[in-house]
This record gives C-alpha cells, structure tokens and sequence, in this order.
C-alpha cells in the first residue's frame, strides 16, 4: 500500500508540479523543472478543461438520479416476495456481469445519431412506432451529449443499487413491521415513517459508491464515443489524451484534481462511518 498506492499518489503530484509536456523530457533526454501550481492554473483557467467539467457534472447527476431512482424502485417491487423473484433479480442483475467495453459498442449502435431516413438504433425504433420527434443526436449533441452517455450506464449498474436497497429492505425486522401495523399505520405509513427511515445508510453507501464510480468515469465514454469528441469529453479522457502525447505533466495534474474531486466524497463518509462505529 505504501509503495503502489500512496508512492504513485505522491510521485503523481511530484510530476503535476513539473513542465514535464514533452516527449523528450519524458524519456529523460530533456531538463525537467518544478513549476509549482502553473499546471493546475492553466488548466482550471481552460476553456476546455472547464467543459470537461461540466460534463463530468451532468454526467454525474443524471447517473445518481437514474440508478438511485431505478435501482430502489426495482428493490421495492422484488421486496414483497413474489413468483418469478429470483429470475427477475438475476435479469436486473445481468448486466453488472457486462464489461463497459463490450457494452459501450452496443450501446454506441443504439445512440446512433442518424435521423430521418438514415436512423438507426434507437431512432429507428421511435421511427418505427410513430415517436419521430424523440428522435435526436444522443451523444453527439455539444451541450447534453455526455448525459445519453449516462443512460447505458444507468442501464449497466441500476441492477447493482437494486441489490443494494434489496439487502437493506430484507435486513429490516419483522417486528418493527408489526409494531407498525399494530399501531395503526397504513402501508404508506408504514413504509415512510418507518421502513424508508431503516435505508438511509444503505442509500448513502450506494451513493457515494455510485458517485465515485461516476466521477472516474472512462471505458464506457471511450467506448461509446471518441477521444477527439468534445461533447463527451471528460477529465479521464483528457488525462489519457495528455499522456498519449506525453504531457505528463498536464496528465498527472488532472489525475491529481480527480482525486481531490473524489476526495471531497469520499472522506467525509468515511469519517462518518469511523465516528458511528466508534459510538457502538
């Protein structure tokens, strides 16, 4: 952990501080210089590291929204035990067994941005059933691109939040039920004041799990779309563009604010869990 973990973590910040930029300085045939915080300056005060940004950002809040949203009311319908249950849960599950790769080319198939008499994909079927005006560009859209990337996502890890809210439902005694019920409680009643209550932290965990996954967020975007492409780029893909062309400086620095970005995530819920473990 020291050396692969922490030691890359600060070499990664030694060689953002550097003009690291070019080839030659990265096969150590050119002087390498401490430049401090130009690196980072530069690239916040960048109008394209700033559309990054903000993609990550909506990508970020329409993969939240969509699998906490999906995921707990998948949980919520296999909660009360019914026929089919297992087979259901395995086909929302299924797709957490697909990698982002292999994923991101059907999907790249399916947001095709062809319209009209050339549409493929999900254009086609709206053609095709008589929903013409949903047709649109998906991913190639400058200002909402990042966010039909969002959508295969969602589709890919819902099945994983589902199981999430699934164990908190089943880890909720039964008495607590009853006393509810004895008391008077309708369902609603029962599920909001006492039943919703018990999956707070579930709902957390699954967030801040969700969120990091989102904010580190690469094979599928690449997959789906192109390096090159600036509607659906994000950090990640801004940091392997920078290293492919040996600015390993510029690469490092951008690895280094994702870390910072899921840091601010992370940390807090970490401390919160230590503090609540350390009360018991």
């Amino acid at each position: 952990m020291a050396v692969f973990v922490y030691g890359f973590i600060a070499l990664n910040f030694q060689t953002s501080f550097t003009d690291n930029h070019t080839a030659q300085q990265a096969a150590g045939r050119a002087p390498v210089a401490l430049v401090g915080l130009e690196n980072y300056l530069a690239l916040l005060g960048s109008e394209a590291f700033q559309h990054s940004l903000k993609n990550l950002l909506l990508y970020t809040a329409v993969f939240l929204v969509g699998t906490m949203v999906i995921g707990f009311l998948w949980a919520w319908v296999l909660e009360r035990p019914a026929k089919g249950e297992g087979f259901f849960r395995s086909v929302f599950l299924f797709p957490m067994a697909v990698s982002f790769i292999a994923s991101g080319v059907v999907w790249r198939w399916l947001l095709n941005s062809n319209e009209g008499e050339s549409a493929l994909g999900l254009n086609r079927l709206f053609q095709i059933v008589g929903l013409d005006f949903l047709q649109n560009p998906w991913w190639n859209n400058v200002s909402w691109g990042i966010a039909a990337i969002a959508i295969p996502a969602i589709w890919q890890l819902s099945g994983y939040v589902m199981a999430l809210f699934l164990a908190g439902f089943r880890g909720i005694p039964d008495e607590l039920r009853e006393a509810g019920r004895i008391d008077g409680a309708s369902e609603w009643q029962l599920y909001r004041h006492v039943i919703f209550p018990q999956l707070s932290p579930v709902a957390l965990s699954a967030l801040i799990i969700i969120g990091h996954m989102s904010l580190k967020a690469f094979d599928l975007i690449m997959s789906i779309s192109k390096p090159a492409n600036y509607q659906t780029k994000v950090p990640a893909v801004d940091m392997f563009v920078f290293k492919s062309s040996y600015d390993y400086a510029n690469a490092a620095a951008v690895g280094s604010i994702l870390l910072l970005i899921v840091a601010v995530l992370i940390i807090p819920y970490l401390v919160h869990t230590t503090r609540k473990e350390g009360g018991r």
